[in-house]
């Protein structure tokens, strides 16, 4: 299955910058086969773990995050960019390459002691991800699993998550 998937994920070199192999999901999203495949597949990873709600990081998170919390029953918690969410919020900051960054969510999203799975579409370093499941456990949140459609494994971003339950469903080992 998992070359399923990677027939339906283009790859680009060069972006968005040189030196950097971008793997695109738009192309496999594009595609209903895959885009059932692929969510279905990820809610197997999950349908049994208790989930109360997902979290779904900015942007693409969403578009499989937002499946799977319909799916599961739950309700679905965006983690975004500065700026971007209304109400009162949590920030996290985290470092990049260089500089940093820093996620929100709002503080009324998560209640004590929910079971959240947090979705990424992507694990390259791991430093967003990591970062996001700091911000829901700030909020008050359990993170139950993390998962992603894609994991960069050279990038050894798995690391960051051994004390979490983390699911990928398409794994590079190598640009």
């Amino acid at each position: 299955m998992e070359e399923f998937f990677k027939s339906h994920i283009r790859t680009i070199v060069d972006f968005p910058k040189k030196g950097i192999v971008f793997r695109d999901i738009t192309t496999l999203i594009k595609h209903p086969e895959a885009l059932k495949k692929a969510g279905d597949a990820l809610y197997e990873f999950s349908k049994d773990m208790g989930v109360q709600k997902v979290a779904g990081i900015d942007s693409r998170g969403f578009i499989f995050g937002g499946y799977l919390a319909q799916r599961l029953g739950t309700g679905l918690v965006l983690v975004r960019k500065p700026g971007k969410l209304p109400a009162e919020t949590f920030s996290q900051t985290y470092q990049l390459e260089y500089g940093e960054d820093t996620l929100q969510i709002h503080k009324d999203a998560i209640e004590p002691g929910e079971r959240i799975l947090l979705h990424d579409d992507l694990l390259a370093t791991g430093g967003t991800a990591r970062a996001a499941c700091e911000l829901i456990e700030k909020a008050g949140g359990v993170v139950v699993q993390v998962t992603f459609l894609i994991e960069l494994s050279f990038l050894r971003g798995r690391e960051k998550f051994n004390s979490y339950d983390m699911k990928s469903l398409v794994v590079y080992d190598s640009e």
